[in-house]
C-alpha cells in the first residue's frame, strides 16, 4: 500500500485518531491546543528532560484562563485534560494519524527526527513540519515515503492566529495536502496552499513591507517615525515597518529576510537592510532589548513624526486627466470648498496649483527632474487617511510646496514633508507588493485568492496585494516600478514577467 493509498482523500483526520506533536516550546504547545480543543487525543513530545511536562502544565494553565474569561467551560476544560498526554519516547506517537514537528530550525536536526518518526508511524500518517524557513522538499528528501509529508506553517500564536499554510514539498502527495488542508480546517483555522517556495506566502510576498520602508530611510527620505506614521494613517496598514520589526526582533526579522535572499539566489527584489544589519550588530533588537529603531526603556518618549505646521490653502486648483488612484481627492476638495476646474489630458495626470507649480500623484519619478513639482504619496483611502506625505526637491518653488501644504490640510490630512526619493512610501511599497504577489500567482506558488487571504490573516495587510493592484488598475503598479528600476537600475525594482502580463490583460480589457 503506497502512502496515498493508505491517506483517505476526503475530509479532515477524526476527532477520534490521535494527533502527536513533538516539540514543547511556545509553537508545540500552541499547535497542540488548537488540536486538543478539536476534540483530539494530544501526545505531547520533547526530547529534553521535563519539557513535554512543562508544556503540556503551561497548556491546562492556558485553558484555565480560558474558563475564567468564559471563553471555554469548564467540562470542555476537563475532557481536554483527560486528552493531554505526556510522551516520553518516540515510539509513544506510534499509533497518531498525524504528527506535526515544531522543533529547532536545524535541516539535519528535522530529517533525523522524521526518519525516526518514519520507522515508528503506520502509513496513514500525516507527517508535517510547521518550519517557516526551511525547505519542506528538503525535510523531506530522505524519508522512504515523502508523499506523505506536507508543511503545516501556523503562525504564533498559534491558538489566536487564524491563518496556516498548507505547503506542498516536490514530491507531496495531493492527497496528504488535501486531508492537512480539510484538517487545518476543521481546526477552526484559515488554511491556505501554497507550494514549497523561499518564504512560503505570507514571508515571501511580505519583504518589500519592510524593505521599502528602510530604503526611504538610508536614502534620507524621512526618519522611522515618519515613515511608520504615513504607512499607517495613509497607506492604512496596522503598525509602521519600524515598530513592527522592533515587536518581531531586529534579529528574527533580519534573518528571514537575509534566508529569503539567499533561497533565492541573492535575487536583488530580496536584498537585506545594511541599516538593519547595523542595528543587530549593536545589539538593538527591539522591546525585547529595550532599543532597537526606537527606545523601550522607561519613560521613553516614542519620536513624533515630521507633521508641516498649518498654512492656507489655494482657492482653487486645476486638474488635468483623471488622476486615477487619487480621483476621490477632486470631491474631498469641493467638500472643503476649494474650487475644482477640470480640463482634459490625453498626456499624463495632474493638479495645477495658483502657483503654475503642479502637484502629481507619485509614479516613480522625483521632483528634482522638474522646474515645479511636489509629488503626493498613494492612499489606500483618501477619504479615510489622516495623513499624507508630500516630496520636494531644491528645484521645488517653496510657494507651490506651501499651497500643496495648504491643499491637504483643508481636507483634514496631517502633511509629512519627506526628501525626494522615487515612488515616496506607500507608494514604492504597494508597488512592490503587487508585483511579487503577481510574480507568486505567475510561478504557480498560490492561488491569486490565497495569497490575499494569507497577507490579510498573516500580516494584517488592510486588502490583499493583489487585490490593491486590480483597484489601482491600467497597469498602475508596473508603470511605477519601470520609472523606479529606470532611476535604480539595480534589478530590485524591475517589474515580474508576472506583473507584465497581468498589466497587459487589465489594459486590454479597459
Amino acid at each position: 500500500m503506497t502512502a496515498t493509498e493508505a491517506i483517505q482523500r476526503d475530509g479532515a483526520i477524526a476527532p477520534s485518531r490521535a494527533v502527536a506533536v513533538v516539540g514543547a516550546g511556545t509553537m508545540g504547545q500552541g499547535i497542540a491546543q488548537v488540536a486538543l480543543l478539536a476534540g483530539h487525543r494530544v501526545r505531547l513530545y520533547d526530547a529534553a528532560p521535563g519539557q513535554a511536562e512543562a508544556g503540556a502544565s503551561a497548556i491546562l494553565t492556558r485553558l484555565e484562563r480560558l474558563v475564567e474569561k468564559g471563553r471555554l467551560d469548564e467540562e470542555a476544560r476537563g475532557a481536554a485534560e483527560l486528552r493531554l498526554e505526556r510522551a516520553t519516547d518516540l515510539k509513544e506517537l506510534a499509533e497518531s494519524a498525524l504528527v506535526v514537528e515544531a522543533v529547532v530550525e536545524q535541516l539535519s536536526v528535522k530529517q533525523k527526527l522524521f526518519g525516526s518518526l518514519e520507522a515508528i508511524v503506520a502509513e496513514d500518517c500525516i507527517l508535517a513540519t510547521n518550519t517557516s524557513s526551511l525547505s519542506v522538499t528538503a525535510i523531506a528528501g530522505a524519508l522512504r515515503l515523502p508523499g506523505r509529508f506536507v508543511g503545516l506553517h501556523f503562525f504564533n500564536p498559534a491558538p489566536l492566529l487564524p491563518l496556516v499554510e498548507v505547503v506542498s514539498g516536490f514530491a507531496t502527495d495531493e492527497a496528504t495536502a488535501t486531508r492537512a488542508y480539510e484538517t487545518a480546517r476543521a481546526w477552526g483555522k484559515t488554511p491556505v496552499r501554497c507550494a514549497d517556495t523561499p518564504g512560503f506566502i505570507v514571508n515571501r510576498i511580505a519583504r518589500p513591507f519592510y524593505a521599502e520602508a528602510f530604503a526611504v530611510y538610508e536614502e534620507r527620505g524621512a526618519d522611522p517615525a515618519t515613515i511608520d506614521a504615513v504607512l499607517r494613517e495613509c497607506g492604512g496598514f496596522r503598525m509602521g515597518a519600524f515598530e513592527l520589526t522592533d515587536l518581531i526582533g531586529q534579529d528574527v526579522n533580519e534573518a528571514v529576510t537575509r534566508s529569503v535572499w539567499e533561497a533565492f539566489f541573492q535575487n536583488p527584489k530580496f536584498t537585506p537592510s545594511l541599516a538593519q544589519r547595523r542595528l543587530v550588530e549593536s545589539g538593538r533588537l527591539g522591546r525585547k532589548a529595550g532599543q532597537g529603531w526606537f527606545s523601550y526603556a522607561d519613560g521613553a518618549e516614542r519620536p513624533a513624526p515630521h507633521t508641516a505646521p498649518a498654512t492656507e490653502p489655494p482657492s482653487h486648483i486645476t486638474v488635468e486627466g483623471a488622476l486615477g488612484p487619487a480621483r476621490e481627492l477632486l470631491e474631498l476638495c469641493r467638500e472643503a470648498g476649494i474650487t475644482v476646474r477640470e480640463e482634459e489630458e490625453d498626456q499624463g495626470t495632474r493638479i495645477l496649483l495658483p502657483s503654475g507649480g503642479q502637484l502629481v500623484l507619485a509614479d516613480g519619478q522625483t521632483s528634482a527632474e522638474f522646474r515645479d513639482v511636489v509629488y503626493f504619496d498613494l492612499a489606500l483611502d483618501y477619504r479615510a487617511a489622516t495623513r499624507i506625505a508630500l516630496s520636494a526637491s531644491e528645484v521645488t518653488e517653496w510657494e507651490t510646496l506651501r499651497q500643496s501644504i495648504g491643499l491637504f490640510q483643508a481636507l483634514g490630512k496631517s502633511v509629512s514633508v519627506i526628501g525626494d526619493v522615487p515612488g515616496m512610501i506607500v507608494a514604492r511599497t504597494v508597488a512592490m507588493l503587487v508585483d511579487l504577489a503577481a510574480d507568486a500567482v505567475a510561478k504557480g506558488v498560490a492561488s491569486a485568492e490565497d495569497i490575499d487571504t494569507a497577507m490579510r490573516l498573516g500580516v494584517n495587510y488592510p486588502i490583499g496585494p493583489v487585490e490593491w493592484g486590480r483597484r489601482l488598475g491600467r497597469a498602475w503598479a508596473h508603470e511605477l516600478l519601470d520609472e523606479l528600476h529606470a532611476r535604480v537600475p539595480t534589478g530590485r525594482y524591475a517589474p515580474s514577467l508576472g506583473l507584465y502580463r497581468q498589466s497587459c490583460v487589465q489594459m486590454k480589457g479597459e
